[in-house]
């Protein structure tokens, strides 16, 4: 079973992103800060991360540096509510995929990652 990890501060987001991607069938963690994601990242194989950009302390751009550092071909994912195009091209730079502005649709977020996971 592919293992996905979900980043965001919002629980809400976390737990509706949770919900739709168990559903498919995937093993999910869920880090609501960059320290619990880059810990999750060390002690689970990953196959899949959705990374929000806006987190307080550390943030997505940060934690998606220090997971491609890592985990070169890992397929992130990122999510932001701001239109910042300068730092999406950044992310997109550094190896992100893919991103998704909230409030996304969530079946087009499962449909990317099945695509990206090819389940």
């Amino acid at each position: 079973m592919k293992r996905l990890l979900i980043v965001d501060d919002q629980q809400g987001i976390r737990l509706l992103l949770n919900e739709v991607l168990k559903k498919e069938g995937y093993i999910t963690y869920l880090a609501a800060n960059g320290s619990e994601a880059l810990k999750y990242a060390d002690e689970q194989k990953m196959d899949c991360v959705l990374l929000d950009m806006k987190i307080p302390g550390m943030d997505g751009i940060e934690i998606l540096k220090r997971l491609k550092e890592k985990f070169p071909k890992l397929p992130v994912f990122m999510m932001t509510a701001y239109g910042e195009l300068d730092v999406v091209k950044e992310a997109l730079e550094l190896g992100a995929i893919r991103y998704f502005t909230k409030p996304f649709d969530i079946f087009e977020v499962r449909d990317e990652v099945n695509k990206a996971l090819q389940v």
